[in-house]
């Protein structure tokens, strides 16, 4: 079966809109018999969010809600980047995707995750995809694409694209991802955690993937860092989490855990995001060292810390 023709649609910064007053709709000059089989563009101009901005948008018409996207012109602007439907090679390709570029003004290289909103045009998230750009070198621009999943049947369709969100962390200082072994042979990374009540939870996992043994002992060492990843000041950073709650067990005994590669040990980082008097800390960024003269890794936790001022940390413990 012939795969319908997508809709292309290109636009700066964090929303990318299938319509938009007072843009000019590169199609609407053309007419004649081979229109309908053409994508379709509407040129926007807003800000990139941190240094991320998005530069088109193709969805299958249908996706759309459109039964004849009309055509649109070779862009004269090298700035003005789209993809057209004969690049995608993807089985997934029909479902739509968002091209978009990562411009890094710092002086370090950095590795940037970006979350992505995939939304209908009330606004109603319908998938939220997360992308991870490693080494973006100071002054560079890098282009990448973002596929939308499959959609369940009767969903909304899909008419915008947002930056949700976006994390950098030095390249130097990023976790490892599989199949991926960092130089010190140390993966970190954070989960998702559990919240409850105020309660909050998350695991810190290091992973072993060097050769021979690594001992790891006690607890992870951590600098709690703010959003331009400076230190932040005024939390205690405690030794077990008996001073938080008592909920989720007594604190193990520090004691040495040694990982052959491939073993995983778990810290566990525990706080109240309880709110009084005063401002509500939140830290992004948290640079982890496995142990005492070990490289740092800087994870994103995103702790919400309230006004408490604590944060406990449970010593290493071997997973599984």
């Amino acid at each position: 079966m012939r795969r319908p023709a997508p809709l292309l649609v290109p636009a700066l910064a964090a929303a990318l809109l299938l319509s938009a007053c007072g843009a000019e709709h590169a199609g609407d000059r053309g007419s004649g018999p081979g229109a309908a089989s053409q994508p379709s563009s509407v040129q926007m101009t807003e800000p990139a969010v941190d240094g991320v901005r998005i530069v088109a948008l193709s969805i299958p018409a249908h996706s759309a809600g459109s039964a004849s996207p009309s055509s649109s012109p070779s862009p004269s602007d090298p700035n003005d980047f789209r993809v057209t439907p004969d690049r995608l090679d993807h089985p997934t390709a029909s479902r739509g995707y968002a091209v978009y570029e990562v411009t890094n003004d710092g002086s370090t290289a950095l590795t940037y995750t970006i979350a992505f909103a995939f939304t209908s045009s009330t606004g109603e998230v319908m998938e939220t995809r997360r992308e991870t750009v490693s080494a973006v070198a100071p002054g560079k621009t890098v282009r990448s694409k973002v596929e939308l999943g499959g959609l369940t049947s009767g969903s909304s369709p899909v008419t915008r694209v947002k930056v949700a969100g976006v994390t950098k962390v030095p390249t130097a200082e990023a976790p490892g991802t599989a199949g991926d072994c960092p130089a010190a042979g140390l993966r970190l990374w954070v989960d998702e955690g559990d919240a409850a009540m105020g309660l909050r939870v998350v695991g810190l996992h290091v992973q072993y993937c060097g050769k021979g043994d690594y001992t790891v002992e006690g607890y992870p060492l951590l600098e709690l860092l703010d959003d331009d990843r400076e230190p932040v000041d005024g939390v205690k950073i405690l030794d077990g989490s008996k001073e938080i709650t008592s909920s989720i067990g007594v604190d193990e005994t520090p004691r040495p855990v040694t990982l052959k590669p491939g073993e995983t040990a778990v810290a566990r980082l525990v706080w109240r995001n309880t709110t009084g008097f005063g401002t509500p800390v939140n830290v992004p960024y948290v640079r982890v060292r496995a142990k005492a003269g070990a490289a740092p890794v800087t994870v994103t936790p995103h702790l919400d810390l309230g006004t408490t001022g604590k944060l406990g940390v449970t010593p290493w413990q071997r997973l599984g």
